[in-house]
């Protein structure tokens, strides 16, 4: 018997990619990331010059959409807001634990560290 699991999300993001021609972009799909994807990651010129850029190279593997753009790139994605690029880290990290998507949270009031699961739709 074969059992099968989900190897595509859907997110969106809380505040959009902005295109060179002024687009924005929120909606999008990932999948989950194989060795395969890794490897070509470990073997990328700009993540060997500079390993913080792998993260940058990995979503652009895995991102099989966003909003209409054809083509998803480290180089695009370089574009992302904070908060999107955060999102987008924790989302990632999330659907290969097989969990729910949530963000580390500290109150300043009561002290307090808890979560906040993301939503599909980027909203909390």
């Amino acid at each position: 018997m074969t059992s099968f699991f989900p190897t595509e999300f859907d997110f969106v993001l809380p505040k959009g990619l902005l295109d060179p021609q002024g687009m924005l972009h929120r909606q999008g799909r990932m999948r989950l990331a194989t060795a395969k994807d890794e490897l070509v990651c470990l073997k990328d010129s700009r993540v060997q010059g500079d390993p913080a850029y792998g993260t940058l190279v990995m979503l652009s593997a895995v991102i099989t959409q966003l909003g209409n753009l054809e083509t998803i790139t480290p180089t695009l994605l370089e574009e992302l807001y904070r908060p999107d690029f955060q999102y987008l880290r924790v989302f990632y990290e999330q659907i290969h634990q097989s969990a729910k998507p949530a963000l580390p949270v500290h109150c300043p009031n009561c002290q307090h560290d808890f979560s906040v699961e993301l939503s599909p739709t980027g909203e909390s």
